[in-house]
This record gives structure tokens, sequence and C-alpha cells, in this order.
């Protein structure tokens, strides 16, 4: 039944509109050529072969008729499915650009925060007393430690490629 269709479907269609309507039409005239050929003397011989050639014209008609409406349907399904893909394609290339700079300020705000841990490094924990004792001893106090892996790592965070 699928190679019927594909065969109809290389027909334009408004062609194919026309001609499934002519099916209906000669069906609905053989349907009533044989009713009313029973009461016409010359014509009641073609009577026995009308009746069953509209009838099956008729049914035809409209079969073929309703395969199309539905194709027709589906096509315009299709395409406001395909408009409304479309829309939602370009809100995605939105939402995409509004993430990216929302990437690169969080990019920064790790860089800053990188810095401010250097700077609290420079500034506070040098300044205290025990610390200078330990600087002048050798020994590394755990608080300077501590601080310099959380700089580091919040700036190779920053720093890190994206997938």
């Amino acid at each position: 039944m699928n190679q019927i269709y594909w065969m109809l479907d290389l027909i334009p269609d408004a062609v194919l509109s026309g001609l499934y309507w002519a099916i209906i039409i000669a069906g609905i005239t053989g349907v009533l050529a044989g009713w009313l050929g029973k009461w016409i003397p010359f014509y009641g011989n073609y009577v026995k072969v009308l009746q069953p050639l509209g009838i099956v014209l008729l049914v035809l008609g409209v079969w073929l008729r309703g395969g199309y409406d539905t194709e027709m349907a589906w096509r315009e399904r299709v395409s406001k499915l395909e408009a409304a893909v479309k829309i939602a394609e370009e809100k995605s290339q939105q939402t995409n650009t509004v993430i990216q700079e929302k990437i690169v300020e969080k990019t920064k705000i790790i860089k800053e925060k990188g810095k401010t841990q250097i700077e609290y490094i420079d500034r506070v924990i040098k300044e205290k007393e025990e610390v200078k004792i330990f600087i002048e001893k050798c020994p590394i106090p755990q608080d300077i430690i501590i601080e310099h892996n959380k700089a580091v790592d919040m700036n190779n965070a920053a720093e890190r490629p994206k997938k």
C-alpha cells in the first residue's frame, strides 16, 4: 500500500486532489445513473454494470480522498513542529550565550578570590609575630600552608580549560 502512496506522491497535490474529486463525482454519477436507469427503457441493460461500478468508484474515491486529507494533516503537523524546533534552537543559542557570560563572570570571581587569598597571606599572616619567629627559624606554620594551598586551588580551577 505504501508503494501506491509513494507513486501518488510524485504527482503534484493539486492534480491529486482534482483526481480524487473526479473519481468521487464519477462514482456518484454512476450510482445515480444506475438508480435512474431502471425507468429508462433503452438504458436498463447498462444498469447492472453502472450501479456496481459507481459504488466501487465512490468507495475508492472516498478512501483515496481520506488518505490524502490525512497526509495533508500530518504534513501540517510536521511543519508546525519544525517551526517549533527552529524557535527552540534560537532560544537555545540565546541561552548558551547567557551561560557563556556567566562562566566568564565566575572565572573572574574565582581569580579575584585567589588574589585576595594571596594578599591575605602576604599582608595578614606575615605581620603576625608568631609567623615572623617561624620564618626566622625556617619551619612553615600550618596556617600559611593551608592558605597557600587554597589560593593555588582557586587559581587552578580558574585556569583549567573547559571541555
